[in-house]
């Protein structure tokens, strides 16, 4: 008995050695759990009605708020605002690339964001350190 199931284990290694890595790569690819756990691909109306699409489209007014905010005045910026929305950006930018599947359309948004907020951070620091007249 033992022979029969040493023999069966021998030509299963045998047969494994003989695969190229490339076969040996998908076959272990295809047994493993991580396969298992990849959802099924979304149609673009699945896609639009859930949460994956609508978390990012609120979150839009963010950076365009930045946006608009860049040709107002900028003594209205305030440095600590700007600096905790930058790492917030930075945090869920990662968030957006780490979490399967991926939400290119989240990481747009806090890349928008970011751009946005390091050039209300550059404003703010011009305005107030760049070499003004003193005022009579």
């Amino acid at each position: 008995m033992a022979s029969a199931a040493s023999t069966i284990c021998r030509r299963s290694a045998v047969s494994f050695l003989r695969m190229s890595t490339k076969q040996q790569f998908s076959k272990r690819l295809n047994t493993s759990k991580a396969a298992e756990q990849v959802p099924p691909p979304q149609t673009w109306l699945q896609y639009f009605f859930r949460w994956q699409f609508w978390g990012p489209v609120a979150n839009w007014g963010i950076p365009l708020a930045a946006i608009a905010d860049s040709r107002r005045d900028p003594d209205i910026i305030s440095p600590r605002m700007t600096t905790a929305l930058c790492i917030y950006s930075l945090l869920f930018m990662r968030f957006a690339i780490v979490v399967q599947p991926r939400n290119m359309l989240l990481f747009a948004c806090h890349f928008t964001n970011e751009a946005a907020q390091i050039n209300q951070m550059r404003r703010w620091i011009q305005y107030n350190y760049s070499n003004k007249p003193a005022k009579n």
